[in-house]
Parts: C-alpha cells; structure tokens; sequence
C-alpha cells in the first residue's frame, strides 16, 4: 500500500497541507499511521476518504454535515441531505431573481431620474446578504414546519393553535394589525379571519428569509410585509389596535425594548397578545430521549425561563395595566414513531449530535415507546397573555 508524507498528500489532492491538518483537528480524515520520526502518513484509502469531504464540501454541505455522513454514509441520511441541498438551491436561485429585479428596477431609476434614492440601495443590500443567511433560515423553516405538523396531527382539541389565537386576538374586530415574528404566515393561512381588504395588516419578522416565505404564501391577499426588529419598530406611536407575537417575545435579545415599542405602537383602546408555553411543555418527549441517553436536552436553553407562562405576567405588567393569561387546553397523543422522531431531531439541542452513529437504534426505541403505550400522550402547557391599556410610549 503506498503511504504519504502530508505535503505528499495534499499535493496529491491538490490542497493545501493547512487543509489537511484543519481536517485532521476537525476529527474528519486522521492518518492511517504515523513513521518512526512521528509524521503523519497516509493511504490511498484516505485519499478516497478525502476526495468524499472534497465533494460533500464542494455540493454545499457544512463541516457538521460532512462529519456526520462520514460516520454513518448511509443513503437514507445522504439523500436527505441532497434534498434539503436541492431546495436551498432552488431558494437561492428565486433569491438572485429577486436580486436581479432590484438591480433592473434601479438601473431604470437612475436612467429616469438620474439618481438613486438610499431606500433602493438598502433593499439591494439587504436582498443580496439574503444569500448568506438562507441556510440557517431555511433550515430553522423546515423545523418550524416539522414541529407544526406534529401538533396538527396529534392535537386532541379539535379548535387548532392558530385558530385559537386568532379567536383570542379578535383579530376580526381590529382595523390595524402588526404581527411581530410572523415566521411563514402560518397564522394568517390557518385562522380563516375576514378579508384583509380595507385594513392594515402588517407582518414582520427578523428574519429576511421568513418574511419571503410569508409573501409568497400569502400572495395577493392585501398584507404589509416588513423586516425588521421588534426592539425597533419603524411606525409611529399609536399606529395598531391589535399587535401579535406568537411565541416570539422569548427569541427577544432585549424583552424590556420590546414591549416598550409594543406598547408604544399600540393604541390605548388596543390589545396586544403575547403567546408563550410553561415549564411542563412537551415534558414527556424530554424525559423519553434521557431515558434512551442523559446527556440529550433538546433545547440549548429552557425558552420558558426567558419568557413563559410563569414569569411572563411580571414582564408584561412593566408595559401593561391590564394583563390577563388564557391558557390553551390541549395534548397529543402519538400514535405514529417517524413523526415523533422527526420533531425530536427537528429541535434546538444536542441530540443529532449524540444521535449520529445510534440513528436507527434510537428509531426503534421510539417505536417500541409508541407501540407499549398504544399512543404515547404528550402534555402540552400553553397560552397567551392579553395585555390592554398601554402604560409606556417610549423606550
């Protein structure tokens, strides 16, 4: 078997010997041995394996990805992952066509006016550093959805979460609604309230991807969509009687900032409905994967403890004169393994992880779960703090 010093190697490959040894660090290609004076040497076995990390690198996969498809490189994880690669693909190249647009519609200004004003430009920048972030917004959209199906599935009350929230919201008596953290719409395509014709219906979120994902779901129905902060709300005081965060006020770097542009923005006849869950959410599904292993959490961060159901009140009467917590009674009870196993990985913790090289065994473990309980119930512990009577217009 020919061996190779790692200069050797990396000519070879026709990369660098930085290359080599970042890969080696990473845990992603080691050396089959090492000679008497303790240099690296390599196969021809590691070239292939190189060649591998090349190619997966080359198609668009992160160093975490490629890490994992080396563990496992079964077909089931790679065709996932080139599933997920054909639809980012396909969101950037929707994403360069708006690109492009901007830069016609602009070329256009300057030929017509001879200059360009600076709002055109930052809608340029702002399109064009869309690329950069459509990975982790597509991925954080593809979990978004994983997690709704389950609820819509397995939900036991028959009144869904959007619906219910909607129905809370009044949304159909408000004239001038701002929904802060829409995400993809999901509200607005679930709650069947009135037409939006004749009312100002804003949506925003942070994230520039979801807002796309928003426009493009709810096409040609009359909304506003913005991006933008909700610590930071480009309207003037009083401007909606309705505001709507939907689980969103806990993913806030500065909850105080928040809730004074909220309350700020909102009329003093308004109502703002600010939904959130508590401590006992979901709480089977966690104590199912310790009991698989105890070092899974599925989330980096209890999102609860920043903003949930047993702190929020507090929080909220800073900004708030009247603050009342309606809760949502509901659980699910699942009868189907996959859908269980896709929301677990589909959240924010360590598990994939943990679970990388134990993927089927944990699927089984999971079946066996649903199988022995006949529909495995899971609690649910959420609602929704409506606030009136604004006590705060300025930051």
């Amino acid at each position: 078997m020919n061996t190779y010093k790692t200069s050797e190697f990396a000519n070879k490959a026709h990369v660098t010997v930085r290359a080599i040894r970042y890969y080696d660090a990473q845990g992603l290609l080691k050396p089959s041995g090492y000679d008497e004076s303790g240099y690296r040497r390599y196969t021809d076995a590691d070239f292939f394996q190189l060649q591998k990390i090349m190619s997966l690198k080359y198609l668009g996969f992160s160093l975490k990805e490629i890490r994992r498809l080396m563990k496992e490189d079964t077909g089931q994880d790679l065709t996932e992952l080139f599933d997920l690669q054909i639809k980012l693909m396909r969101k950037k190249m929707e994403n360069m066509k708006q690109v492009e647009s901007a830069l016609v519609h602009a070329k256009g200004l300057i030929q017509d006016k001879g200059n360009l004003e600076w709002k055109e430009v930052i809608h340029l920048i702002y399109l064009m550093e869309m690329e950069n972030q459509l990975l982790e917004q597509y991925k954080n959209a593809e979990n978004v959805s994983i997690r709704i199906q389950l609820h819509a599935k397995c939900a036991v009350n028959p009144q869904g979460w959007f619906p219910w929230i909607a129905e809370k919201a009044r949304l159909r008596e408000a004239s001038r609604v701002l929904e802060v953290g829409c995400g993809n719409g999901e509200l607005w395509e679930q709650a069947e309230a009135e037409p939006v014709a004749g009312r100002e219906v804003v949506l925003s979120d942070i994230s520039a991807g979801m807002v796309q994902d928003a426009k493009k779901r709810l096409k040609q129905r009359g909304f506003q969509f913005l991006h933008f902060d909700c610590a930071n709300i480009p309207f003037e005081d009083d401007a909606f009687d309705r505001v709507v965060a939907n689980h969103v006020l806990f993913y806030s770097k500065n909850i105080p900032r928040a809730l004074c542009e909220i309350s700020r923005v909102l009329t003093r006849d308004g109502l703002f409905c600010a939904s959130t869950y508590g401590s006992r959410h979901m709480q089977e599904i966690s104590a199912l994967v310790k009991q698989f292993d105890s070092r899974i959490n599925l989330s980096e961060i209890d999102l609860y403890q920043i903003f949930g159901l047993e702190n929020g009140e507090a929080l909220l009467r800073e900004h708030f004169e009247e603050v009342a917590l309606e809760r949502y009674e509901d659980s699910l009870i699942v009868t189907d393994p996959d859908l269980l196993c896709d929301y677990i990985f589909s959240c924010h913790g360590n598990q994939a992880e943990l679970l990388c090289n134990r993927k089927k065994e944990f699927r089984q473990y999971i079946a066996e779960a649903v199988r022995r309980s006949k529909g495995l119930r899971i609690t649910k512990d959420a609602g929704v703090f409506l606030c009136r009577c604004p006590g705060r217009k300025s930051g």
